[in-house]
């Protein structure tokens, strides 16, 4: 232990890399998960969120430098600033997908960086948006998955069932691998319906396809090459040419939607299941988070300014006002400052179904909360209605927004508290508390924060569109696109 310590180093295996996924929705936890900040982004049970949780189990087997995390434009910033407050060193391998196109593409492009730093890489691949219990169980898991990999095998974990589940995929196994505690894979089995699910619970042949895997670098290129070969193809260009942004978005636009499921462990003839034994939860819904998490005497999981009376085995959180709860009994009750969703627990799958509607009712609410952070700081919608919009707008010390124009609005600023510089037209021009000014239609203008302390100002918004895609970029110091909904 000693020696550890002194040589921090020394503790990983060199050849060992882990790809963390962090690029999902995670729309059936709505109204907490959104598009902008979906569940891997938040803390729903415990002081990290997910996708920090990830990458802390990973901590101690995997140097920080070898975790490369694929995740999206719209969550880049949030998912550098997370990583960053677990270690530094994470945030050197970020890759940023212009196009989500499912998972193969996404550990693809993972995977051929990793093997232009080192061919002979064994490679473990971990969705940012699950729950795991027992770190020891867990390393202990993923080291065997290391050594049954290092022998050319394409290597899933596969989960105890803890009842006949028809939410999961399942893996029914075969023979033992000698020398293992890994089983070959007999068959991938779809989405049961409940009387095979109870089949597949009773026989304890089948295990839960949890969606993690191990392999060595050669073996999923291989694999790659035979049974999706555009994909290689397309991903071989991207990597390159590193630098040229143009490839990265040509090759992800035109690159098929497809899952490592079905593109390629499904297909492969050398697959391995290593039976796992820690806690899983992949928290895919209200039903599962409750199952998950601690429960009081009447088994209800509450969060937030709650205050229950003669309720039972329900689901209770506030983010934002009292929820006051008489009689409930198998009930789920989610509030945030925005949308409030109450539903029986054996429907939370239809979750679903509310943000698809609220999809095709063009509103935001599937898209953000009303507070949205950026990576100058935060906005908050404050009021909105016909042709009028309110915000807050906080900007950390030494940050500054894009110079930007707007075709369909004008916006009045008010400083409320810290220093503003803004650019407005050819002026440039400080403010202070109280102080405002006016940015006219279609004028470019820029807000910076000098100071040392947070900078608060109101924005009030006036015109026929108000969309947060109606932004002209004409520099930024984030390398946003030009339109990219938001600020």
């Amino acid at each position: 232990m000693k020696n550890q310590r002194e040589n921090p180093e020394d503790v990983f295996d060199k050849k060992v890399y882990a790809i963390i996924l962090a690029g999902g929705v995670g729309t059936r936890l709505w109204p907490l998960s959104r598009t902008l900040l979906p569940k891997q982004l938040l803390n729903l049970n415990g002081n990290e969120t997910l996708l920090q949780q990830t990458a802390r189990r990973l901590m101690g087997q995997v140097h920080p430098s070898h975790v490369y995390t694929v995740t999206n434009e719209n969550h880049r910033f949030e998912v550098r600033s997370q990583l960053h407050a677990i270690d530094p060193k994470l945030v050197d391998s970020i890759l940023v997908e212009p196009k989500s196109r499912n998972t193969l593409p996404a550990i693809a492009w993972a995977v051929a960086q990793i093997t232009q730093k080192d061919p002979e890489a064994l490679i473990g691949v971990f969705p940012s948006d699950h729950a795991i219990q027992d770190l020891k169980a867990f390393q202990e898991d993923f080291s065997q998955a290391l050594q049954v990999a290092s022998k050319g095998y394409l290597v899933t974990f596969g989960i105890k069932p803890t009842g006949p589940e028809t939410g999961y995929g399942y893996i029914k196994v075969g023979d033992l691998l000698d020398h293992t505690r890994a089983y070959s894979v007999e068959a991938f089995v779809e989405k049961p319906d409940r009387e095979k699910a109870v089949h597949y619970f009773e026989t304890g042949k089948y295990y839960w396809n949890a969606g993690m895997f191990t392999f060595q670098a050669s073996s999923f290129q291989e694999n790659l090459g035979r049974l999706e070969p555009t994909i290689l193809k397309s991903i071989s260009k991207i990597v390159s040419d590193p630098q040229n942004g143009h490839v990265l978005k040509e090759e992800f636009l035109n690159m098929k939607t497809i899952s490592i499921d079905y593109g390629i462990i499904e297909k492969a003839k050398n697959v391995a299941v290593v039976p796992s034994h820690f806690e899983w939860n992949d928290l895919g819904s209200w039903e599962s988070l409750h199952e998950h998490m601690k429960k009081d005497a009447r088994q209800n999981v509450i969060q937030g300014d709650v205050m229950a009376i003669d309720t039972q085995s329900s689901l209770l959180i506030s983010k934002k006002g009292l929820i006051a709860a008489i009689g409930l009994k198998n009930v789920v009750v989610v509030q945030t400052d925005d949308a409030v969703l109450v539903c029986p627990r054996d429907q939370v799958q239809d979750v679903k179904k509310i943000v698809d509607q609220l999809k095709e009712k063009g509103s935001s609410l599937t898209e953000a909360h009303s507070t949205v952070v950026r990576p100058w700081g935060q906005y908050t919608i404050l009021e909105e209605g016909t042709g009028y919009k309110i915000k807050r707008i906080v900007v950390n010390p030494g940050q500054k927004l894009s110079l930007q124009r707007h075709k369909n609005r004008a916006e009045h600023w008010v400083v409320i508290d810290g220093i503003a510089k803004v650019t407005n037209g050819n002026q440039e021009i400080n403010l202070k508390a109280n102080e405002s000014t006016f940015i006219p239609q279609g004028e470019k203008h820029r807000l910076e924060n000098p100071g040392t302390e947070p900078l608060s100002i109101i924005e009030v918004q006036s015109g026929t569109y108000l969309g947060e895609d109606d932004i002209e970029r004409f520099d930024d110091v984030y390398g946003r696109s030009n339109k990219l909904k938001s600020l």
